[in-house]
């Protein structure tokens, strides 16, 4: 298969992507990629750093109020299709796959225009724009929450689950606590706000942390590699006990995870599919700060089959924070009924349906 993949600008399309190309290659290893995104967003680093071949196209988001940068947004957007366009005659892919952000929404209508196969991937509860956008464009759609199902005009839905999800449950760990100088006989919780931190999260868990000393279970703590500093700085007067570890940034995530046993953190895209594969139980914490508010309509997903805690942001404090953990963390039975919970949610062969849902758009085009 000849696949060219665009999606970027967060984690949350570029990771389910790389996992659908990861299992992809593993399938079929003469299996042909082209990865399309722009200078701007994170993809610029992580898919060269995968040994993907990449490619840039210049594009831009439209600002929400009047500006007359809007009129540049408009001008490379239309470059934009130009550009996609020749880069689907050159490489010829059979089939092509959007992840979501600005530039997925030129590449896919090219190649949509061009009468090339297309599928889009929705990873959240509610639909972002381009995949809005696109929908009426492309061949077939996948999505990971049934919610997002009635936000598409057309009937041509699958629920696929998230490539994300595949990825982590078919992973291996042979990680021990011990090696950060924790037990590994106690119950842990981690914590983190994703790369960069989420500053409400961290003063809530300085706030909280006189409080995780005296608990019989552990935290591992991991600030964000730019709030890592500050953090110390809060806690320069408070002391922290030997069952807490504070870190600016967990590099080996994939490891830690399956040992986890209460995972406490944003409700994105990615998180919740690797919760729900690996059956975490988690205290979920939806950014405010996001389109739509999805973060919110994702963690509720969880709240309703009871697979998860949610603190919102304008409830979390070191007070709220610690009674949610001691729920969970002092209570083994109420853990294993989330974890049960969660794991039923998981769909373990997202990428597979995902690839199905590939193969059937080129179906649909002969």
């Amino acid at each position: 298969m000849r696949l060219m993949v665009s999606g970027g600008g967060t984690g949350g399309h570029i990771y389910p992507a790389l996992a659908l190309i990861e299992r992809l290659k593993q399938l079929e290893p003469t299996t042909e990629i082209l990865y399309v995104g722009t200078h701007r967003g994170l993809e610029d680093k992580i898919v060269p750093a995968a040994n993907i071949d990449f490619k840039i196209i210049k594009i831009q988001g439209f600002k929400r109020s009047l500006s007359l940068d809007n009129i540049k947004t408009v001008y490379l957007f239309l470059k934009s299709i130009r550009d996609a366009k020749k880069m689907v005659r050159d490489f010829k892919p059979d089939v092509v796959l959007g992840t979501g952000g600005y530039v997925s929404g030129a590449v896919l209508y090219a190649a949509a225009k061009m009468h090339v196969p297309t599928v889009i991937h929705e990873q959240n509860s509610v639909v972002g724009v381009t995949n809005k956008f696109l929908s009426r464009f492309v061949n077939e759609i996948g999505i990971s929450f049934e919610a997002a199902r009635d936000q598409f005009p057309i009937e041509n839905v699958t629920m696929t689950g998230n490539p994300r999800a595949q990825q982590v449950a078919n992973s291996t760990s042979n990680f021990n606590w011990d090696e950060i100088g924790l037990d590994n006989q106690k119950p842990t919780m981690m914590i983190f706000g994703g790369s960069q931190g989420a500053p409400k999260i961290n003063t809530s868990v300085v706030e909280a942390i006189p409080e995780f000393n005296k608990r019989d279970y552990q935290v591992v703590f991991a600030t964000g590699q730019k709030r890592y500093d500050l953090v110390q700085h809060q806690l320069q007067h408070v002391s922290v006990n030997s069952n807490i570890v504070i870190s600016p940034y967990i590099s080996n995530m994939p490891e830690m995870l399956p040992k986890v046993d209460v995972i406490v953190g944003r409700a994105g895209a990615t998180s919740i599919a690797e919760i729900t594969a690996l059956g975490i139980p988690s205290i979920l914490i939806p950014s405010p700060y996001v389109t739509a508010n999805h973060q919110f309509k994702n963690a509720q997903a969880l709240v309703d089959q009871n697979a998860a805690e949610m603190i919102t942001e304008d409830q979390l404090t070191g007070q709220t924070l610690v009674k949610a953990a001691d729920k969970l963390m002092q209570n083994e039975a109420t853990r294993s009924q989330m974890a049960i919970a969660a794991k039923n949610m998981g769909i373990d062969d997202a990428a597979d349906r995902l690839i199905k849902l590939l193969k059937k758009a080129q179906q649909d085009v002969k």
